[in-house]
């Protein structure tokens, strides 16, 4: 989470979830990226307005504004900006607004480096890029359980509640995770 450098290339990562934007930044910052983080589109509109990126990778779905009207902002500011939209809730429908927004590309969680760094070179051409093998439904699912477990301290009541689940049902769940291939 250094100061943009001269030398290496702008790079915007916005992300919640700060497990991943840690660990993601230290990745990119190897490849040879200056890394500027924030948590919200709130915490990103500033630092994009006053340096805008070359590079961006935005969450989708975060509290408060989602990661769509960031992209759109990007790319008013430098419509060079090359800019990767990341979700954990992939849809077409998304998928087609944000490249219709200005985004480079789109990909579904779990993304890395690697692929992310791919993706800032992909030319757009109006073809929304799919996976060969689309995101199974119990793996949404359980990324989904993951991601409300995480909210609530890892109480499984609490979860169970926000899910609207039986307790024994989110348990039997929890204890059977997806095969997580793709």
């Amino acid at each position: 989470m250094n100061e943009p450098r001269e030398e290496f290339a702008s790079l915007l990562l916005v992300d919640d979830d700060a497990t991943f934007s840690r660990v993601l930044c230290a990745a990119l910052e190897k490849r040879g990226f200056a890394v500027t983080v924030a948590h919200s589109v709130e915490e990103a509109l500033p630092l994009a307005r006053e340096n805008p990126p070359e590079y961006a990778i935005v969450d989708l779905k975060m509290g408060g504004v989602p990661g769509l009207a960031l992209v759109k902002v990007l790319h008013e500011l430098d419509p060079n900006t090359r800019i990767v939209m990341l979700t954990g809730y992939a849809s077409i429908a998304t998928a087609v607004e944000a490249i219709k927004l200005g985004a480079t590309q789109y990909l579904a969680k779990p993304a890395n480096a690697d692929e992310i760094v791919a993706a800032f070179n992909h030319v757009p051409d109006g073809n929304v890029p799919l996976r060969t093998q689309p995101a199974q439904i119990e793996r949404l699912e359980w990324e989904h359980i993951q991601r409300v477990l995480r909210e609530h301290d890892g109480n499984i009541s609490a979860t169970a509640r926000a899910l609207n689940m039986h307790r024994r049902t989110l348990q039997r769940k929890l204890a059977k995770p997806p095969l997580l291939a793709g």
